[in-house]
């Protein structure tokens, strides 16, 4: 990241897609087609940001164990089940969270996977102390952004050919009951939490990415095009 020691590297260029409210499936679809595009140098880098329905996601090593709901709950709760390619195990995206999913090329950024990881970490923690006065930070055992023992984002990551996908999920107004479906990340000694939740006052999410497009182009030092 160019704010972080990487100060070689000429600013870029960053897409912005904003979904609104999107399905998990026809998101992934977008990715991919996207992901495609950026391996074959057709376009830049892009940061999609979307809100999902209800939706499970299970990672490359995650284990459906850890959703510890009957299927047949599920279904009725309206809540969808997705084996991905991710890294990471079992996490939660619904209503009142952001979803971003940032279509990279590592090698152009001068960048490995560990500093692209701590640039996302880097992005939130600043958000959140900047602009609500909250003190977040990382964890020495699991990746993401924590508040005391309490995930407020969750980071999971692929990279094809160079070029990463998947993301990470912000809880801004998520409902954190949902949580209880499932052990988040597999991790079963710590919480979620929110925005909303710590505040105890509304956040509106298109006020939210409007921060989190600001932050993000500055911790890596991008030049924005919002599609």
């Amino acid at each position: 990241m160019a704010q972080q020691g990487n100060k070689e590297r000429k600013a870029m260029n960053l897409n912005i897609l904003d979904l609104g409210r999107c399905g998990y499936q026809e998101a992934l679809e977008i990715q991919y087609d996207i992901l495609k595009k950026r391996q074959d140098d057709n376009i830049e880098d892009t940061l999609i940001l979307v809100e999902h329905p209800p939706v499970i996601t299970i990672g490359r090593n995650g284990f459906s164990s850890n959703i510890i709901v009957p299927e047949k709950y599920l279904k009725e709760q309206g809540v969808k089940v997705h084996q991905v390619e991710r890294g990471g195990d079992v996490t939660y995206h619904g209503p009142g969270q952001i979803v971003g999913y940032p279509i990279v090329k590592l090698k152009d950024n001068k960048m490995g996977i560990r500093d692209f990881v701590e640039g996302i970490e880097e992005t939130f923690i600043q958000l959140l102390g900047e602009n609500y006065s909250i003190i977040a930070g990382r964890n020495s055992e699991h990746t993401g952004v924590w508040i005391d023992n309490n995930k407020i984002l969750a980071i999971g990551l692929a990279v094809k050919r160079g070029v990463t996908m998947h993301g990470f999920a912000f809880n801004v107004k998520t409902k954190l009951d949902h949580f209880n479906l499932i052990v988040p990340c597999g991790i079963s000694n710590k919480g979620v939490t929110s925005i909303e939740h710590i505040t105890g006052h509304p956040a509106e999410l298109a006020q939210v990415n409007k921060l989190i497009i600001k932050h993000f182009n500055k911790v890596f030092d991008y030049n924005v095009n919002l599609k």
